[in-house]
């Protein structure tokens, strides 16, 4: 059995930002066709997108010329916030988290405990790089996937 650490919601979530930085600068993004060019569910799109406008990622328009769009500039957008706001704490295991803490119940002693110790590491490690990445170098990371090219004749 296979199990990733972030979820399906997190991973679309991210996948739709992502597009609406490279491809938004010209004004407001329809979920139709963030949903179809990153090949995720509308319906699913629908709920998340709101949810990053509700947490001020996301600006959004209706009528003509409408859609989503980045509430600020991709530089200033954290991808540790945006994984936060999708899936919760970062922490691996509750123990060790630092925004959603609670003990285990099978533990006696947690400064004992081996498991929460190397827990502590990965939580640290995943923060240090999801809290250090912004949208704007996650899109650096990859070409684009197409460039669009306007031709005035």
């Amino acid at each position: 059995m296979t199990h990733e650490m972030l979820s399906s919601k997190a991973k679309y979530g991210l996948k739709a930002m992502t597009h609406l930085a490279r491809f938004g600068g010209q004004g407001s993004l329809l979920i139709a066709d963030i949903a179809a060019k990153e090949h995720i569910p509308k319906k699913f799109l629908d709920a998340i997108l709101l949810e990053l406008k509700n947490k001020g990622f996301l600006s959004s328009k209706k009528g003509k010329g409408g859609g989503y769009a980045l509430a600020r500039p991709a530089s200033h957008i954290r991808v540790g916030d945006l994984v936060r706001v999708l899936d919760g704490p970062l922490a691996p295991v509750a123990c060790v988290s630092r925004t959603a803490y609670r003990p285990c119940g099978d533990c006696d002693d947690e400064n004992a405990c081996a498991v929460r110790a190397v827990m502590q590491d990965v939580r640290e490690a995943i923060a240090q790089i999801l809290d250090n990445t912004t949208l704007a170098d996650m899109c650096a990371r990859t070409p684009q996937a197409e460039k669009v090219l306007v031709y005035d004749i």
